[in-house]
């Protein structure tokens, strides 16, 4: 008996994760369909694994960049710092000028009837109060309440001193590296612990698509098809041009194909929990064990994308702004969709990682060109597709820029993971080929 339940174990094990991930996505999707509301019984599984994936997060983050600020002076630390950031300006610039290209040609909207909808309407954060709450007042509690950017700058500001105190010649400056070596002990525990929540993910991604789409209804998917599409095609146009087209396949010279298959079960798993955060365990794995990123260059850019990077936001904002102006029967000027550019590039910026925080930022976008807050409530109906699409579109991005910045700085090893599989020419290697 035994021998047949660890040969059926074998047999699971060899297929692989993302296929597993898939299989049950979409099995998870059919029981919410077919059982509704009685598939709420499976609801904690779900819960479970967003816990597990929540659990690893500020951790990793710790480790992670610290270990990886080990292997960086602080003159190259400013350099893979700046272009980092740089390139997430950049390309959460193009998401919002694509979104609102993609709202002013498809118009969604147009026609809709509005029927209001209450909706909570939540005091958000200030640029003042988004720009100061990076700096912690008490960096234990930022990591206790998961405050991502409090806990990423205090944790880079902590590892460039440790790198001046190596940098001294002194007694203590040799006792960093046993530090350093501390943190890289604890990151390499870490990894081990995400395998295991990965294989539980299984579970846990056909829970929260049997127990979501159970209580939604089949209506999530449906209503407000036109806002749905139109962010959709953003989403497909800015991974396909700026992500693959142009950071792929001009900036990095590298193959978009085996970029996307090393990115797949990142982009499989943030679509499924609708959080940056949590999906970054499988962010860090891919990067690592596919695109093979040197761990000082992912270490940094993806915890920082995990928290600054929202690609999808900015395109969901600025496409949810056209869509209320033309369901109100305001539609905006020329002058106001530059003001909706500019604010939903930077209040995307300040928009938390987690799933619904997209609704609260709305209320920005809505106030800044005078639309009535109920839309929001209207919006809120299709909010768990858009929050899945949009967040899909930011780790995609986040993995991008790693990519790109380490390959400028000889930090990918293309002798490894899906380098060889697929070359930069866009053919298949089959593995066992000579």
């Amino acid at each position: 008996m035994s021998s047949t339940v660890g040969l059926l174990w074998q047999r699971y094990r060899s297929v692989s994760l993302i296929y597993r991930i898939a299989l049950a996505f979409v099995l998870g999707s059919v029981a919410g369909i077919v059982f509704g509301e009685r598939m709420t019984i499976v609801e904690p599984l779900g819960e479970l694994f967003l816990r597990l994936l929540n659990m690893l997060v500020i951790p990793i983050i710790v480790f992670t960049l610290l270990t990886g600020i080990r292997q960086l002076s602080p003159a190259r630390l400013s350099r893979i710092g700046g272009a980092t950031v740089g390139l997430y300006a950049v390309t959460t610039t193009i998401a919002g000028a694509i979104g609102l290209g993609v709202a002013n040609v498809l118009q969604p909207g147009r026609g809709v009837e509005f029927t209001g909808g209450e909706a909570e309407s939540q005091a958000p954060p200030s640029l003042t109060e988004v720009v100061l709450g990076i700096v912690p007042s008490n960096p234990v509690t930022a990591m206790a309440e998961g405050n991502l950017l409090a806990t990423v700058f205090f944790v880079i500001v902590f590892g460039i001193a440790l790198t001046y105190v190596r940098a001294r010649q002194d007694e203590l400056a040799n006792r960093v590296d046993s530090v350093f070596e501390a943190f890289e002990i604890g990151a390499e525990a870490m990894f081990v612990v995400v395998r295991g929540v990965l294989e539980y993910g299984v579970i846990g991604v056909f829970a929260l698509m049997a127990s979501g789409i159970g209580t939604e209804g089949i209506g999530v998917f449906s209503s407000l098809g036109e806002l749905v599409l139109a962010v959709a095609v953003a989403v497909v146009v800015h991974i396909g041009f700026t992500y693959l087209l142009f950071l792929m396949g001009v900036v990095a010279n590298v193959s978009p194909l085996a970029f996307l298959v090393g990115a797949k079960d990142a982009m499989v798993t943030a679509f499924a929990t609708r959080s940056s955060s949590g999906t970054l365990p499988v962010t860090m794995t891919n990067a690592e064990e596919d695109l093979c990123i040197k761990e000082h260059v992912y270490s940094f850019a993806l915890p920082v994308g995990a928290t600054a990077n929202m690609d999808g936001a900015a395109i969901r904002q600025a496409i949810t702004v056209v869509f209320a102006a033309n369901m109100v029967g305001q539609p905006l000027v020329l002058s106001e969709q530059v003001l909706v550019l500019i604010v939903a590039v930077l209040i995307s910026i300040g928009t938390a990682g987690v799933p619904g925080a997209g609704i609260v930022m709305l209320t920005v976008v809505l106030n800044q060109v005078g639309l009535p807050l109920a839309v929001v409530g209207f919006v809120a109906g299709v909010d768990p597709i858009l929050g899945r699409i949009a967040t899909m579109n930011n780790v995609t991005g986040d993995l991008a820029v790693a990519t790109v910045v380490g390959k400028w700085n000889d930090a990918i090893d293309f002798d490894g993971g899906v380098w060889t599989q697929i070359p930069a020419d866009g053919s298949t290697v089959i593995p066992g080929d000579d």
